[in-house]
C-alpha cells in the first residue's frame, strides 16, 4: 500500500480498542479483528475525505500486503503444520507418549518438562510455542494437564525467553533500535531490567512445581479437557513407529533451523553470528522446517511406514490445520498495519509520553505502563518497542541519562507483557494452536497470572527509578513476586498436590 500515514489522534485508538472489545465480549475473534480493521480504515477515510467503499477496498489492500510481507511465515508455518501431521502418523508421537509415560508419571512432571524445553528452545518464539507444543501436548494430555495450563507454559516461555537471550532474533531487532545507546551492548545491559521476562519464567516453574493454580486456570485445570482440538484426528497412524520418528524430525528441523538462519543472514560470508541469525529468522526457519520435512520422507517411506502418497496427504492434510491460526495471523497482521502505517496509533501514544511532564525516576514506571498498553492494543512486541525505544533513548539522552537502561529494560517488558496477554498477538495465536486450545480460553486464563507479574514489575519500576541498580530491583520484584503467591496460597488454603497421570490405553 502506497498511502500516506494520517495522524488521527485520539481516534486513532479506536480500531484496537474495537478489535479487543468484540473479541472479549462475543469470544470470536475472526469478525472482532476484521471489524476493527474497518474501523480503522473508516477513520482513515473520515480524516482524508474518503468514503466507506474505499474504506472496504483499503481492507483487503492491507490484508494482500501483509500477506506478502509475512510471505516466509507463512510458508513456514504451512510447513511446520505438515510436519506436525506426518510425524503424528508415523507413529512417533504416540512411541513417544509411550516413552516419556514410563518416565514422567505426574502432571507437575509434565509441566516441567515443559517448561524446560520452552527455554531450550530460545531462538524464536513462535518456533518454541509450535515446536514444543507439538512434543508435550499427547504428555500432557495424559497426565491431565489442561489444553489452557499447557498454552499458557508455551506462552510463558516463548517471548519470555527470546527477549532476554543474547543470541535470537529479537535481541538483534532490538539492539537495532537502540544502536546510539550502545547496540548490542545495550540490550545485554537491559537483561537484569527485565522484570517481566524474568518474574515471568520464575512464576512459570513455582506454578509448575507446586501445582497450584487461581483465577479461571484453577477451574481449567480441575476440568482437564477443555480445550478443543483445531486439527482433525489423524487417522491411519503407524504401529511401526518409533521414537526415533518423532526426534529425528524435530532435530534435524532445529538444527537447520538454526543454520538456515545464519546462512541466510550471512554468518558463512563473514557477518557475525548474532546478528545473522536475526537478518532474515523466518527464512532460515523455513529452510529447517523443510529439512525436517526431509528427513521425515527419508526415514518413513524406505521404511516402509508409509507410502509416498500417504506422506502427501500427511502434508496437504497438515496445511489445512494451519488455516485457522493464519486466517487470525493475517487480520492481526492487517489490524496492526493500519495503526502502524495509517492512523498514527504509536505516534499519538508516544506523543502522550513525551507529554508527561514528571521527573526522571518516574520513568521506567511510565514507559513499562505505555509499552503495555500499546502492545496490548496493537497485538505486537516488535512494532511497540520499534516505536517507543528511539523515542525513550531521545528522551534521556540529556538529563535522563541514569535512567536510560532501566526505561529501555521496562519498554521491552511492558512490550512484551502486552504481547503476551493480547488476543490479537501472534505469539499468543501461536500458542493456542501449539496447544491445541480455544484461543479466546487461552487469553481469559492467562490474563490474571501475567497480569499479576505485570503489577509487580510496575512496582519494581518505580524501585528500579530511585535505586538505580538492577540486583536491588530484581530482589524488591522477586521477593513481592512470591509474597503475592503465598497470599494467594494462603487465601484459597489450598495445599500443592500432585496429579499422578492418567493410565495409557
Amino acid at each position: 500500500m502506497a498511502l500516506e500515514t494520517i495522524q488521527a489522534g485520539w481516534t486513532s485508538i479506536l480500531p484496537p480498542v474495537i478489535a479487543i472489545t468484540l473479541a472479549l465480549i462475543s469470544k470470536e475473534v475472526y469478525s472482532s479483528l476484521f471489524v476493527g480493521i474497518l474501523s480503522g480504515m473508516c477513520v482513515y477515510c473520515w480524516h482524508t475525505g474518503g468514503n466507506l467503499l474505499q474504506a472496504v477496498g483499503y481492507v483487503f489492500d492491507m490484508m494482500a500486503a501483509k500477506i506478502g510481507e509475512n510471505g516466509y511465515m507463512i510458508i513456514f508455518l504451512v510447513l511446520l503444520g505438515s510436519l506436525v501431521v506426518v510425524v503424528t502418523r508415523s507413529g512417533g508421537s504416540a512411541a513417544y507418549g509411550q516413552w516419556a509415560g514410563r518416565r514422567i508419571k505426574t502432571a507437575q512432571g509434565a509441566k516441567l518438562t515443559t517448561s524446560a524445553l520452552g527455554l531450550l528452545v530460545f531462538v524464536d518464539d513462535g518456533f518454541n510455542c509450535l515446536t514444543v507444543g507439538t512434543v508435550m501436548r499427547p504428555i500432557a494430555d495424559k497426565c491431565g494437564v489442561s489444553r489452557e495450563k499447557l498454552a499458557y507454559i508455551l506462552d510463558a516461555t516463548a517471548a519470555p525467553v527470546c527477549i532476554i537471550a543474547p543470541i535470537s532474533s529479537w535481541a538483534v531487532a532490538v539492539a537495532s533500535e537502540v544502536e546510539e545507546a550502545g547496540g548490542l551492548n545495550a540490550f545485554v545491559q537491559t537483561i537484569p531490567y527485565n522484570l517481566y521476562a524474568i518474574l515471568t519464567l520464575l512464576m512459570v516453574f513455582f506454578l509448575s512445581f507446586t501445582d497450584f493454580d487461581f483465577g479461571p486456570m484453577a477451574r481449567a485445570e480441575q476440568n482437564p479437557g477443555g480445550g478443543t482440538d483445531s486439527a482433525p484426528a489423524q487417522p491411519g497412524e503407524s504401529p511401526k513407529g518409533r521414537v526415533i520418528d518423532l526426534a529425528a524430525p524435530i532435530v534435524t528441523l532445529i538444527v537447520c533451523a538454526i543454520l538456515g538462519m545464519a546462512y541466510v543472514g550471512g554468518y558463512f560470508e563473514g557477518v557475525p553470528f548474532a546478528q545473522a541469525i536475526g537478518a532474515h529468522p523466518t527464512a532460515g526457519l523455513t529452510l529447517g522446517t523443510f529439512a525436517g520435512l526431509l528427513a521425515a520422507l527419508g526415514l518413513y517411506v524406505p521404511r516402509r511406514i508409509m507410502s509416498v502418497r500417504q506422506f502427501m496427504n500427511g502434508v496437504i492434510d497438515g496445511i489445512k490445520t494451519m488455516i485457522p491460526a493464519l486466517t487470525i495471523l493475517i487480520l492481526a497482521w492487517s489490524l496492526g498495519g493500519v495503526c502502524r502505517e495509517m492512523i498514527g496509533t504509536g505516534s499519538f501514544v508516544s506523543q502522550f509520553v513525551r507529554a508527561i511532564d514528571l521527573p526522571f525516576a518516574f520513568l521506567p514506571a511510565i514507559v513499562f505502563a505505555v509499552a503495555a498498553f500499546l502492545s496490548f492494543s496493537t497485538g505486537t512486541a516488535w512494532g511497540t518497542f520499534g516505536i517507543l525505544l528511539p523515542i525513550v533513548s531521545m528522551l534521556c539522552a540529556q538529563d535522563g541519562g541514569e535512567v536510560l537502561i532501566p526505561s529501555l529494560g521496562a519498554t521491552l517488558a511492558g512490550s512484551v507483557y502486552g504481547d503476551h496477554c493480547s488476543p490479537i498477538s501472534d505469539t499468543s495465536i501461536l500458542a493456542s494452536t501449539g496447544a491445541q486450545c480455544e484461543h479466546l480460553r487461552h487469553v481469559e486464563t492467562q490474563l490474571p497470572y501475567a497480569t499479576l507479574v505485570a503489577g509487580v514489575c510496575f512496582v519494581g519500576y518505580l524501585a528500579a527509578g530511585f535505586t538505580r541498580n538492577p540486583w536491588i530491583t530484581l530482589a524488591v520484584s522477586s521477593l513481592l513476586l512470591f509474597s503475592c503467591l503465598g497470599a494467594l496460597m494462603t487465601l484459597q488454603k489450598k495445599a500443592p498436590f500432585r496429579r499422578p497421570c492418567q493410565q495409557m490405553k
